[in-house]
């Protein structure tokens, strides 16, 4: 078992830090963020910093990182109050890394990488087409993190789309049957194998597994 210290971590080369401290949080979602500014340019970048917040009312966050330099996604939400989030799926996963090439504030990633922007009525930021599970947030609120100069950004689901045949009957969205892919590091892409869904947890009853609808 390798042991690293405090000392130690912080006379790391930098990169090589970087690394390591990304890796150590495991498997995380990636998802395409989708925004538009107020010149109907288009801008898709991929974030493994997407997470759940609460379901009434329907918030979901994400880290966006200091913003020393031009973050387009940034803008445009504080621009608009709109963006989407897209999960990614084992079809188009390498098309998403190429979205966190840093463009030019005029290129537009969805041409730059082949995805396709799909709209919907009341929602002018774009979708992903390719995308098998994805969904519209209004801007809530934006939090600064102060020890690191990074933004918590909070949106409300308004809209939702998503392959009927993964939503099961208890209203569990079956992610793996939409072969949607996860990050771990900065750029290492998995896919998944369920082992089981479980029972709810209750003090002195071990949980047993049920079936992929929630039934025992």
């Amino acid at each position: 078992m390798k042991y690293i210290n405090h000392e130690e971590l912080l006379k790391m080369d930098p990169q090589y830090r970087v690394q390591i401290i990304n890796s150590l949080s495991g498997f995380k979602s990636a998802n395409l963020i989708g925004t538009r500014d107020d010149k109907n340019i288009n801008n898709l970048a991929i974030f493994s910093s997407v997470f759940h917040l609460g379901a009434a009312p329907a918030l979901v966050g994400f880290i966006s990182r200091p913003d020393s330099v031009e973050r387009h996604t940034l803008r445009n939400i504080q621009q608009t109050g709109q963006f989407t989030i897209n999960q990614v799926n084992a079809d188009f996963w390498q098309a998403a890394h190429q979205t966190s090439a840093r463009y030019g504030d005029d290129e537009c990633e969805f041409k730059q990488t082949g995805l396709t922007p799909h709209f919907i009525d009341n929602v002018d930021a774009p979708f992903v087409q390719e995308s098998q599970l994805k969904y519209a947030l209004k801007l809530n609120e934006i939090v600064p993190i102060r020890l690191n100069n990074t933004l918590l950004v909070i949106g409300e689901i308004t809209d939702i789309l998503c392959d009927s045949a993964a939503i099961r009957t208890d209203g569990y969205i079956d992610i793996e049957s939409l072969n949607t892919v996860m990050v771990s590091g900065l750029d290492s892409y998995h896919t998944s194998k369920r082992l089981s869904r479980l029972s709810y947890a209750k003090p002195g009853i071990l949980p047993t597994k049920i079936s992929i609808d929630g039934k025992t």
